[in-house]
This record gives C-alpha cells, sequence and structure tokens, in this order.
C-alpha cells in the first residue's frame, strides 16, 4: 500500500527482456532491502536485489503491457515511492500500485497556480473518476478538477508537485500509469452488486 505522495526520482538504468523483463533504476537516498515492495511510476514492485546502486526489479509479461513500465528507456526519469509503513502518515490517498490503465497526456497549460495537465482515461477506469476525487497519475496522488468530460480529466499540479514528481514535464503524447481511487472501485462495485 502506498500513499501518492512522492519523495524520490529514479533514474532507469536499464530495462531487459531476455531471459526475463527486469528493470534496474538508481535512486538516490531510498534504502530498500530485497523483498521490500516499492511503487514505480505507480506500479508495485518487489525489489529483487541491487546492482551497481541501482534496485533491481524483475517484471512480468503483462506488467510491461499493461503499463508504461515497458518503454522506459536508460536515462528515464521515474517516481519512486517505499510501501507505506503501518502507522505512518496518509498525505495524498491509498494507492495500491495496480494500474488500471495507460492514459495520454492531451493538452498542457499553464495557469497562475502551477501546470494544468488534461488526461485522456481509457474505458477501464472512467467510470470510477468523479469530479474532485482521487486519481494516481504515474504513481502521484492528485485530485481530479471539477468537470470529468468526454473521457478526459484535468489536474492541477502546484509549483512543488511539478517540482519533485515526473508530472512537471509530461507533455501532450506522453503515455501516463492510471489507478482509480480504490473507495471509488469498492463504491462502484457495491453499486453494481445491488441492481
Amino acid at each position: 500500500m502506498f500513499t501518492g505522495i512522492i519523495r524520490h526520482r529514479g533514474t532507469v538504468v536499464s530495462l531487459t527482456r531476455l531471459p526475463s523483463p527486469r528493470l534496474v533504476v538508481t535512486v538516490p537516498r531510498l534504502r530498500a532491502r530485497r523483498g521490500d515492495s516499492v511503487a514505480v511510476d505507480g506500479v508495485c514492485l518487489t525489489v529483487a536485489g541491487h546492482r551497481g546502486g541501482g534496485l533491481v526489479f524483475d517484471l512480468l509479461g503483462e506488467t510491461l503491457r499493461a503499463t508504461t513500465l515497458g518503454a522506459r528507456r536508460p536515462g528515464d526519469r521515474v517516481n519512486v515511492e517505499p510501501a507505506l509503513k503501518a502507522g505512518g502518515v496518509i498525505g495524498g490517498h491509498l494507492v495500491l500500485g495496480h494500474v488500471d490503465a495507460v492514459g495520454r497526456v492531451v493538452r498542457r497549460r499553464r495557469t497562475p497556480a502551477g501546470i494544468a495537465l488534461t488526461i485522456a482515461a481509457p474505458r477501464a477506469v472512467r467510470r470510477y473518476l468523479a469530479p474532485k476525487g482521487a486519481v494516481a497519475v504515474d504513481g502521484v496522488s492528485v485530485t481530479l478538477d471539477a468537470r470529468v468530460t468526454r473521457g478526459e480529466f484535468t489536474i492541477h499540479l502546484i509549483p512543488h508537485t511539478a517540482a519533485v514528481t515526473t508530472l512537471g514535464s509530461r507533455e501532450p503524447g506522453d503515455r501516463v500509469n492510471l489507478e482509480a481511487d480504490p473507495i471509488a472501485r469498492y463504491v462502484v462495485a457495491v453499486v453494481d452488486g445491488a441492481r
């Protein structure tokens, strides 16, 4: 379990596919041990070991297909969050690290308060998006704008969020991992089950 509050950015060292998919990411100042859960761009991964100062993660083919991690290249920056410890502060919202879909940035604009990104959301995640609700974008806990229309939603990045996460550098056409608020998912499941 995670909170979507990003305190670390890492750099991809390598992504190999054979004999099995493996991602290596350097993350300055993050102490993680083998077996620890770590979210990388919102994807919950398990530390398989260390190599050359980087964290090694074994990936499944499904992870490569269903998230943006399969397109990562050496030098790419990624958002990194260690798992929430029992009794820790939940500053964002509950994030499971289970990506629902990959969205695409369709607009970026400067606002008096920072940056606004409009993101096209695939059908798999749309039903869980509520005005002023929560969503994780590349693992970052953000609040949706007051309007969610035509499969698009807008998020507003304050200068701090833009500076400490990769979202501040996202441009139109960029793909992003999306995870719906798990509470919204359960509410929808209960309502659907009551019909």
